[in-house]
């Protein structure tokens, strides 16, 4: 007796749950460490944040009298993404706009998970970006106003290194401590939940195009600059948790190393020629928005060969036909092909 079934045959073990699971707890280093520099603000953001994106998706699936989705963790994840982006001035009202606008506009009107064109909680924070610009940009702790590391770069000052490493400095709740984001980016990496594609290649171009456009106009390329330039801002918690977003990035090997730079050369031109200091949210929303012409130029080609052959006629002649030859079945030598 056999047992017929189609395809596919194999099945992994992961699925949807488990991995937004394991980017939440990916998120934990980096929401603990915001959680430690900025207090009880932080976690009431963090808080509405999740809630009103878990609200938003269930309401609206329970309007529409569609399934509720809730339970794979998807609108938690956008909810911990977004209140990794909010700084530690921002109302609460301001995450359950931003949380709202990032499930129902930007994912369930477009089909729910999978089939959203642009990453949720980054449309929710440059939707806040937008209509907010100074409360988001308001980086004030225990009431005293100081200037950001990306914008201390901008204006030609040296950073603290060991502050942006260790997470001292004032800034976006989930964006301050680098040790604290490559510690889920190794935990993702470990789970293999990500490849290390993206983000490596996403960080070294961004670094390169920098380098370039600074030399171009006669700048300084110092290690204090390029360090506080790869650790300061949204740049690894972006290239980490938001440009590896499944629905929104290349499946393919070659489109993967294609999105990085593009999103490395956008990060880099925002941040060295735009009117603000940061750009990496609406770098990897443009990004999104090219995924479909970058796996379509990238699409691997088929296994096999296609050749035209003759084909006797019933009643006399020949007819050209394609026919698919296998891979194993060509050999190129100097440039030409030899059929076995």
């Amino acid at each position: 007796m056999y047992n017929v079934s189609v395809s596919p045959h194999v099945r992994a073990k992961t699925s949807t749950k488990s991995v937004m699971r394991d980017v939440a707890i990916a998120l934990v280093p980096t929401l603990g460490v915001g959680i430690w520099q900025f207090g009880w603000k932080a976690v009431m953001l963090i808080a509405v944040c999740v809630v009103s994106a878990v609200a938003s998706e269930a309401c609206f699936e329970f309007l529409m009298k569609k399934p509720i989705t809730v339970f794979d963790y998807s609108a938690v994840v956008t909810g911990l993404i977004l209140a990794v982006n909010l700084p530690p001035t921002a109302t609460w009202w301001m995450a359950v706009l931003g949380s709202a606008f990032a499930i129902i506009p930007v994912k369930l009107l477009f089909g729910g998970l999978g089939q959203n064109f642009m990453n949720p909680a980054l449309a929710g924070r440059c939707f806040l970006m937008i209509s907010y610009t100074g409360r988001m940009t308001n980086f004030a702790v225990d009431g005293m106003s100081s200037a950001t590391p990306l914008a201390e770069l901008k204006a030609g000052k040296t950073v603290d290194l060991l502050s942006l490493f260790i997470g001292t400095h004032p800034g976006c709740i989930g964006e301050v401590s680098a040790v604290a984001i490559l510690v889920g980016f190794i935990y993702l990496v470990a789970r293999k939940v990500i490849t290390p594609a993206i983000p490596c290649t996403y960080v070294a171009s961004t670094l390169v195009f920098i380098a370039i456009i600074r030399l171009i106009s006669g700048d300084a390329v110092t290690a204090n600059y390029m360090l506080g330039e790869a650790m300061a801002g949204g740049l690894l918690v972006g290239a980490v948790f938001m440009a590896t977003d499944y629905s929104t990035s290349p499946i393919t090997n070659k489109g993967k190393i294609v999105f990085g730079i593009i999103l490395g050369l956008l990060t880099a031109l925002f941040r060295t020629l735009g009117s603000t200091a940061e750009g990496v949210s609406y770098a990897i929303i443009i990004g999104n928005l090219l995924v479909p012409l970058i796996e379509k130029s990238t699409v691997p080609k088929p296994f096999g060969a296609e050749k035209r052959i003759s084909v006797p006629r019933p009643f006399g002649g020949e007819k050209s036909i394609s026919a698919a030859l296998p891979f194993s079945s060509v050999r190129k030598r100097g440039g030409k092909t030899n059929e076995q």
